[in-house]
């Protein structure tokens, strides 16, 4: 266990941004469709924490708080902690006292370049940290986004950053990589998300089958639920039909019965009137 002196900043001393505003709106909504999946998946685990646009502080200024080193990463996984520090949440991630480094990164590139490849690049391999995410979604495009794939996913391998295959091919051109320390694979693939379709980033399980978003189960309850409803349906219009069925046969037999026996009983009023006149109706 690592002795954190009393006297360094807490999060309550840090600020809790950097007061870089987003450029774009993949900035926000893929690390939070990735947080609301994350919270699916593992449901009922308590020992992880993924924080969207937080202030990570690494290294700690006593005299000047304000001047703690820090990045902001668009997302970042830390494994081996509260998944809630109390009610109000965490203010940042301030390293010297959650004293577990993440284990994952995520960067959505900027429409105005911000050093993802490189200058932010450098910093998270200087950290540690093991995997580093980057989402491009001007991968195509002329100059520096022209050579990078839309998804990469780096390995800090003997200190050092490695761009490391993709290990499944998924459908419409998606791909997948497998982290086996985080137990997940991260990918993409063309998706809705609010009526919103395009290429978006999403967790995989080890055979490259994608876990669905809030909004993915939902929709699949709701079809369960008419899916469900219609047999109902259709299993009580066929129990009306066998009903119905039932009460023509019933209907039918008391018909028959009423018929044989209104022939029985003409049949011997018919006796008796010949038995009247001495005539036996048995020779006739």
């Amino acid at each position: 266990m690592i002795t954190v002196p009393y006297n360094l900043p807490t999060a309550e001393d840090l600020p809790d941004g950097d007061e870089t505003p987003v450029d774009n709106e993949l900035q926000n909504d893929i690390p939070n469709i990735l947080l609301n999946i994350l919270k699916w998946i593992w449901n009922s685990r308590e020992d992880w924490f993924w924080g969207v646009d937080m202030c990570i502080y690494y290294e700690p200024n006593i005299e000047e708080p304000i001047k703690s080193k820090s990045i902001v990463p668009d997302g970042f996984l830390a494994l081996g902690v509260e998944r809630l520090k109390n009610e109000g949440g965490r203010l940042s991630y301030v390293l010297w006292q959650e004293q577990v480094l993440p284990i994952l990164v995520l960067e959505v590139v900027s429409h105005k370049y911000n050093g993802e490849y490189d200058d932010k690049l450098q910093e998270y391999q200087n950290l540690g940290i093991l995997y580093y995410v980057i989402y491009n979604p001007l991968s195509g495009r002329r100059g520096l986004y022209k050579k990078h794939q839309s998804l990469e996913v780096y390995k800090l391998i003997d200190r050092k950053y490695e761009l490391i295959p993709a290990i499944s091919k998924l459908a419409e051109n998606g791909k997948m990589f497998w982290m086996p320390e985080v137990g997940l694979g991260i990918g993409c693939e063309r998706g809705n998300s609010g009526k919103w379709e395009r290429e978006w980033v999403y967790w995989y399980d080890r055979s490259g089958v994608r876990y669905p978003t809030a909004e993915e189960r939902a929709t699949s309850a709701e079809e369960r639920a008419t899916s469900a409803e219609e047999r109902a349906k259709s299993a009580e219009e066929r129990a009306e039909l066998e009903r119905t069925a039932k009460e023509q046969a019933e209907i039918a037999v008391r018909e028959a019965s009423r018929i044989a026996l209104q022939e029985r009983q003409e049949k011997e009023k018919l006796a008796a009137y010949l038995k009247s006149l001495n005539i036996n109706p048995d020779e006739i």
